[in-house]
């Protein structure tokens, strides 16, 4: 049954993408189109396994980048959140700043870091914590916020302490929230890592893409999209898998 529920939820976008590709290389055979224009996928694919070795070290500089700036996004953006919400006058204070830091485009603070913190991977790190930190605080503090209400009064009335009540009630009430944040912060993670490649490295995705585009190589910077894209995809699967393993609560069915 659950290999059944799988298959039916993978093959209708599986379908749906081999139609995609077979006009994507039809269209590119029947009109013609340059190559340096709008590669076929079979070129693309050509290209990704010729150029496999030096992919491979591109994509591996990108994934160390990626989970740590990750690792350090999502748990700043838990502690933002937890304090935010432990302490009501930090968030009156500053929730507001916290809204308006993502009004500043990613690409141009870019450059500001590398001035202030040179071309090593602090700056990159610091563009991906900004990136990532963000959906998973929001999420995470709107979970805390909706908090069952009567159970909150209950371990109240019982003697719970305001820690006890967070770690028993209300984390475990917002868990669903939370990795929902996680997740988007996890395919933001490697959009964040290739910008910050775009400003300043000499190794990754992002660097990978910036030499391409300057010999005009259009299906080499599809196989870079490729990459992103995949790395995109394993990533959100991987919170989902997490998320069926961390949370357990099903909601009662009701009677008919």
């Amino acid at each position: 049954m659950k290999l059944r529920r799988l298959w039916n939820s993978i093959w209708p976008p599986l379908v749906a993408v081999i139609l995609l590709l077979a006009v994507w290389q039809a269209a590119t055979s029947i009109f013609q189109i340059e190559k340096w224009i709008l590669p076929s996928p079979s070129d693309i694919v050509r290209e990704a396994t010729g150029g496999a070795a030096g992919l491979w070290k591109h994509t591996m500089a990108t994934l160390r980048l990626m989970l740590l700036g990750f690792a350090i996004g999502t748990g700043t953006g838990l502690l933002v959140a937890f304090s935010l919400h432990y302490i009501p006058f930090l968030k009156s204070s500053l929730y507001p700043l916290i809204i308006l830091s993502q009004n500043i485009p990613t690409i141009a603070l870019a450059p500001l870091l590398m001035i202030w913190f040179g071309f090593g991977i602090l700056p990159k790190i610091i563009v991906i914590t900004l990136v990532c930190f963000f959906p998973v605080a929001v999420a995470a503090m709107d979970g805390l916020t909706r908090t069952d209400r009567v159970m909150l009064d209950y371990m109240r009335m019982a003697g719970a302490s305001k820690g006890q009540i967070f770690r028993k009630l209300e984390v475990p009430h917002a868990l669903p929230s939370i990795l929902s944040g996680v997740k988007i912060a996890a395919t933001y993670s490697v959009m964040g890592a290739v910008i910050a490649e775009w400003i300043g490295a000499d190794k990754g995705i992002g660097y990978y893409m910036m030499l391409q585009k300057s010999s005009f190589r259009t299906d080499k910077i599809f196989v870079a999209i490729t990459i992103i894209v995949t790395i995109s995809l394993a990533m959100f699967a991987l919170i989902a898998l997490l998320e069926k393993w961390l949370v357990r609560y099903k909601p009662l069915k009701e009677d008919k």
